[in-house]
């Protein structure tokens, strides 16, 4: 128990700074994955970046959606770091292979966590595509005062269900992302202290073993994260006859853009609408469409950011649950150290 609370600790604050660390870097790839201009105001990631800083600066330009951003990253990853330690010591005392211990925990880590981040990122997604209120410079389809007024005014004209937009297609990429990143790591952790013949294997590596678990788990998840972009950005609009009396939705700008980072890519232009919900039926409709190049589209990039998320992230739960166990010490560390 006492474990699972650093771990929940350490968890927060290094899941919450390492999120807070790339959040300029999410909100270009956000403005270039919801830009529904065409040609695209928002091209090359350097470009966009500058574009964003010169006309909207940082508070509300690069760091715009930060708060719900903070208050999602850091219940979320407190919950994640806890399910997490807690399922995989459990699963491994009970007999479980440790491959199948990390991997199971991994993904029960992230379900828990997600009650949590889903709602959290469709208001900082919503928060960094549009900038700042009444934005002259980006017409995203939004326009809020802030976070409280994103949340009141969501609910009151979609719902609150719309808080859980694209729940299921999250999961779907975010779980086995979850699981494998956790699997890699812990395996790169256990290589590194057979190498170093020590359980502390140092800074460079510490950050190295988190930053590969995240970037190739991220590139294996790249065509569910592919699919799940495309089915939260399609827009289906129904045909209707020319003198139809039907009355014209007052909200017609409903943008399902994706959520949870880090959605890296945007859909190409002139893509085929998946015209579907099913994760499954979209990968197969973009392989017979686009091939194996459509599912692994801005694989480059999701590699990146994972690569430095995951390190930032992992680097920081390791040097915070270091400090923790100084400053309050396990009755029986060899119990842990087993682990």
């Amino acid at each position: 128990m006492v474990a699972s609370c650093k771990a929940m600790i350490a968890g927060g604050l290094g899941g919450s700074t390492g999120d807070m660390l790339m959040h300029s870097l999410d909100t270009v790839k956000t403005r270039q994955q919801g830009d529904p201009h065409f040609p695209p105001k928002y091209s090359s990631l350097g470009r966009s970046y500058h574009t964003i800083w010169r006309q909207e600066g940082i508070a509300r330009g690069l760091y715009g959606g930060w708060l719900p951003a903070l208050s999602g990253s850091f219940p979320g990853t407190l919950m994640f770091f806890g399910t997490y330690e807690w399922s995989k010591r459990f699963l491994i005392d009970h007999g479980l292979n440790h491959h199948l211990a990390y991997l199971s925990a991994g993904f029960l880590g992230d379900l828990a966590a997600s009650i949590v981040y889903v709602p959290s990122e469709v208001l900082k997604t919503r928060l960094q595509l549009q900038g700042r209120y009444n934005n002259p410079h980006f017409v995203s389809g939004y326009n809020y005062r802030g976070t409280l007024d994103a949340a009141r005014t969501i609910i009151r004209t979609e719902g609150t269900s719309a808080l859980f937009h694209g729940y299921k297609a999250t999961l779907y990429r975010d779980l086995p992302f979850s699981a494998l990143q956790f699997m890699f790591w812990e395996q790169f952790q256990a290589w590194s202290r057979v190498y170093k013949q020590s359980r502390d294997i140092g800074v460079p590596l510490e950050l190295l073993t988190g930053a590969a678990a995240g970037g190739l788990a991220g590139v294996i998840t790249c065509p569910l994260d592919v699919v799940k972009t495309r089915l939260q950005t399609q827009v289906n609009i129904p045909s209707e006859p020319e003198h139809s009396h039907r009355p014209k939705d007052p909200n017609p700008q409903k943008r399902l853009i994706s959520t949870s980072s880090p959605s890296t890519h945007r859909p190409r232009p002139g893509a085929i609408a998946l015209k579907t919900s099913s994760v499954f039926t979209g990968l197969r409709v973009i392989y017979h469409t686009e091939g194996m190049s459509g599912w692994f589209r801005g694989v480059g990039p999701r590699g990146v950011w994972t690569f430095i998320q995951s390190g930032c992230m992992l680097f920081l739960y390791q040097r915070l649950l270091h400090k923790l166990e100084v400053w309050m010490p396990l009755e029986n560390p060899e119990n842990e150290a087993a682990l």
